[in-house]
């Protein structure tokens, strides 16, 4: 177990270090950031200075030396736009992406994960094939339309719940459904696949042939075995809902990070973009890190390397 974390805590720097660079050299070929926080008409003194005073006049390795100076110290520094420590601003969004992200993920496990199992159990029901219907309509379906979509029907039309913001508990149930489509079609499909593979198994025959019913063989045995790829796809749906908040929280104007990356993006304003990327990836990586773990806490069969 040590081994395997000691490699994985060395892959993990790696990547954060991979991803730091790429971000910060990207960023610097999306534009000069002083040209959209000068006024019209401002004199080219008035623009070296600014370049100057927000030290985006010396060289760009000099930049990249001294952000992962900062970075070491987790500072992170402060918005270009807004004068602002990047902690602070993310601090009072994060919440609400949390919040947005933590429902989403219950709709999409409760449901997803249900109806696998019951499109495995039944294949021939016409709820069945219901079911995969749904699953290849979430899957298909882009995000800013299903969004869209909903707001016309729930907002607009029959106007049981708000269009936008986030001023009230229920605002967030039509961005959470929105979000929430793909990763539910994902878990669905994932769960039918998996169990349907364990029916197939000669244990389930002979479970069947002392008496248990279907039902009592996939709680009792199928259920445990298929949770391998379905632990394995959440830890890569949690990351998909975070980066597909950035669509939803556009469309619903959800005061989140995804509102707040787009906004930045727009301004040119590299620290909180490189902020964000950079939690981004780390909970990437976390949240792979736990699935490895949980592997072997799920299937006593599987050791990770090293434990031998």
């Amino acid at each position: 177990m040590s081994r395997f974390l000691a490699r994985r805590l060395m892959q993990a720097v790696i990547s954060i270090l991979g991803v730091t660079a790429l971000i910060f050299f990207l960023q610097r070929l999306a534009g000069d950031p002083v040209l959209l926080l000068v006024s019209e008409g401002a004199s080219q003194q008035a623009i070296d200075a600014l370049r100057a005073n927000l030290g985006f006049d010396r060289p760009v390795l000099v930049q990249f030396t001294e952000y992962m100076s900062d970075l070491a110290r987790f500072d992170f520094g402060q918005s270009v736009v807004q004068q602002v420590p990047v902690v602070d601003i993310i601090g009072s969004r994060l919440p609400y992406t949390i919040w947005l992200a933590g429902v989403a993920l219950l709709l999409a496990l409760g449901i997803g994960a249900p109806l696998g199992v019951f499109m495995a159990m039944r294949r021939d029901h016409p709820l069945s094939r219901l079911g995969m219907g749904f699953v290849l309509a979430g899957q298909s379906l882009p995000t800013f339309w299903s969004g869209v979509l909903l707001i016309l029907l729930f907002a607009v039309t029959l106007g049981w719940l708000p269009a936008s913001g986030a001023r009230e508990t229920q605002s967030v149930i039509l961005p959470a459904i929105c979000l929430s489509l793909l990763s539910m079609a994902t878990f669905a499909r994932v769960t039918r696949t998996a169990v349907l593979d364990e029916l197939s198994k000669p244990y389930i025959r002979a479970a069947r042939a002392k008496g248990l019913s279907m039902g009592q063989a996939v709680r009792r045995h199928a259920l445990r075995n298929s949770a391998i790829p379905v632990i394995s796809i959440a830890a890569l749906e949690i990351a998909n809902l975070l980066s597909g908040a950035v669509i939803v929280e556009t469309v619903f104007a959800w005061p989140g990070l995804g509102q707040l990356t787009i906004q930045s993006i727009a301004a040119r304003d590299f620290p909180i973009v490189q902020a964000i990327v950079l939690l981004g990836a780390f909970v990437s990586i976390f949240l792979n890190l736990a699935a490895d773990l949980l592997y072997s806490a799920v299937d006593p069969r599987i050791r990770l390397e090293g434990d031998n």
